[in-house]
């Protein structure tokens, strides 16, 4: 019966010290992208109430390379792509905090990630955003897809920046 008693222990305290490595981020797979933060002619007030509702995406359906993005949908929530080769994605907003950020969340995707985009002021008529997107890959993708990933962030910040607001 001690056996199973120092077992048990034992395999309690190993999953204690797992769940602290991934707290202090030992072993934790996650990579952050970051974009450049870009400038933007409108103020934060107004930047946030576009990004924070989906159907907004409505104003630049015509800017989706139609090439590369198929099934392009959405809603107040959600947005739903397919990205060649990359696949279905569906992304849901998952947390709003007014006025200065946007969190996403994958619903269907590949590879889980999350989004969120930042939007400060800079003054009453300009502001400022940066999208990251943090996401799990295990090294040898992290490898393959961190260079492709980077400019995609880089240039949804981009998009972003050419949007007019008003």
């Amino acid at each position: 019966m001690a056996e199973v008693a120092l077992y048990v222990e034992a395999v309690i305290n190993s999953e204690l010290v797992n769940r602290k490595q991934k707290e202090v981020g030992l072993f934790d797979n996650s990579t952050k992208f970051e974009s450049s933060v870009k400038q933007i002619p409108y103020s934060q007030q107004a930047v946030y109430q576009n990004i924070s509702d989906l159907r907004n995406l409505e104003k630049v359906r015509d800017r989706v390379p139609e090439d590369k993005v198929n099934d392009f949908s959405f809603d107040a929530d959600t947005v739903s792509l397919n990205v060649a080769p990359v696949g279905e994605l569906k992304l849901r907003i998952c947390d709003r905090e007014e006025p200065k950020c946007v969190k996403f969340e994958t619903v269907q995707s590949p590879v889980p990630f999350n989004v969120w985009i930042q939007v400060l002021p800079v003054d009453e008529t300009s502001s400022k955003m940066k999208v990251t997107v943090k996401a799990e890959l295990n090294p040898f993708i992290k490898g393959l897809v961190s260079g492709p990933l980077q400019d995609g962030v880089e240039k949804i910040a981009d998009a972003l920046a050419q949007i007019h607001y008003e």
